[in-house]
């Protein structure tokens, strides 16, 4: 596991497990339309930008969710205004809309997925802010562009692991995001993500892990059956609450990290 390339030793055969209860073909199909066609609103009303109230983005990114059948609880403070580091652990392509669902936000997302098909267009549209993985000398000029634009007012939305995770455990953040918050003094919210399915059992048909193609996990969510998504908004770290980025990260991080030490362990054992 690279410290710049971080990976999870999660996989979909060795993480995902069977949910228990399937929908059947036709509503799971009817799901797929559904957030299909959502998605496409989306991309006709990119051209309008930031004069589309941040209410009904938010209402937006919540209804996406639920097309997937995916219930949605989101609890905690609400996140302030001005200048924002969201940073989250990351388990599934459902990550994005929810954080957006508690504030809309530049994301920070790799420069692969630029050469999506559709997905990239539409990231890039969207005013996402790209990291170079593959070239530790960029990171510098990431960190300012990340910082500039809290400076001017954006919330900027990060999963520091730099990897999604299947839920039952969680990586180490990284540090050099929180850099771009301290530099633009600005404050951190943490948001913490888990998938259930309801009655509190947790799930890991959401995850988007290792070799799984985006498409088997968008299937494998919309056929699931029960799933709640529950966003656990944080208290926000005041700037010059934290002296330097290495205990930002760390105040950040919602939970230990015991439990991904425990499954990297188990899985490469």
């Amino acid at each position: 596991m690279s410290v710049w390339q971080p990976s999870a030793p999660c996989t979909p055969r060795a993480c995902i497990e069977p949910t228990g209860s399937a929908t059947a073909v036709p509503r799971a199909v009817l799901r797929m339309a559904a957030v299909v066609v959502l998605m496409l609103v989306g991309i006709m009303l990119l051209p309008l930008g930031g004069r589309i109230p941040a209410e009904l983005v938010k209402r937006w990114c919540r209804w996406i969710v639920r097309a997937a059948g995916v219930q949605v609880r989101i609890t905690g403070t609400a996140a302030p205004t001005g200048g924002l580091l969201l940073a989250a652990n990351h388990i599934s392509w459902l990550d994005i809309p929810l954080l957006a669902a508690v504030r809309p936000a530049r994301m920070l997302a790799k420069s692969d997925i630029r050469g999506w098909p559709v997905a990239g267009w539409l990231t890039a549209s969207s005013g996402a802010l790209f990291i170079d993985r593959e070239r530790l000398r960029a990171l510098p000029e990431t960190v300012a562009r990340i910082a500039d634009a809290l400076r001017d007012g954006h919330a900027v939305a990060v999963f520091p692991e730099g990897s999604t995770w299947c839920g039952r455990a969680q990586g180490n953040f990284r540090r050099a995001v929180f850099q771009a918050a301290l530099d633009a003094d600005v404050p951190v919210q943490p948001v913490r993500l888990r998938y259930r399915i309801a009655g509190g059992t947790a799930s890991t048909a959401p995850a988007f892990i290792g070799d799984d193609s985006l498409l088997a996990s968008v299937w494998r969510v919309v056929s699931a059956r029960g799933i709640v998504a529950e966003v656990d908004v944080r208290d926000a770290l005041a700037p010059g609450s934290h002296p330097d980025r290495r205990s930002l990260a760390r105040a950040a991080q919602p939970g230990a990290t015991a439990q991904a030490d425990w499954i990297h362990a188990a899985l490469v054992a």
